[in-house]
């Protein structure tokens, strides 16, 4: 009797060098405005400089590559009150964080709802949406989002 699939090993196990490992597929994403309202005073802050940042988020399986979301975003000087602000990007993730909120919830979500352990759920993201999370950094986000906690990572 046959089973609904043949199972297939994952292609990167067992692989000990990370230049073997897939290259991440790359989709680049901008907030790079030219102006924007200073948060303190209203009036407008004008580009100081453009910083690029990379967030992981979840790859594709059909594939079997990771993503990267190059994100260029603009640093702002307000003339009238001196205050320096960026680009809002709370959109893709957390301030200084390397995940998109995505991974963020994904991992939550396997080990709260579905009881995995932090390794698996670690395991987990990387067989099948190709982002490697160290389990810890999992443990992290997992106490983060206890009661005590104003950080909502269902987004």
């Amino acid at each position: 009797m046959d089973g609904p699939g043949q199972y297939e090993p994952d292609i990167t196990q067992g692989i000990r060098c990370i230049d073997d490992l897939p290259k991440p597929k790359i989709v680049k994403r901008s907030r790079n405005y030219k102006n924007q309202p200073c948060p303190g005073c209203d009036h407008r802050a004008s580009r100081v400089k453009t910083v690029q940042r990379t967030l992981h988020d979840l790859g594709d399986p059909s594939s079997g590559r990771p993503c990267d979301i190059i994100l260029t975003y603009s640093q702002h000087r307000c003339g009238h009150c001196g205050s320096y602000c960026k680009a809002n990007t709370d959109d893709l993730a957390l301030p200084n964080s390397h995940y998109t909120h995505r991974v963020v919830s994904l991992a939550v979500r396997l080990v709260v709802e579905d009881g995995l352990p932090y390794r698996g759920a670690s395991w987990h993201l990387w067989r099948d949406h190709r982002v490697f999370v160290p389990w810890s950094t999992i443990k992290n986000w997992v106490e983060a989002a206890g009661k005590k906690s104003g950080i909502d990572y269902r987004k």
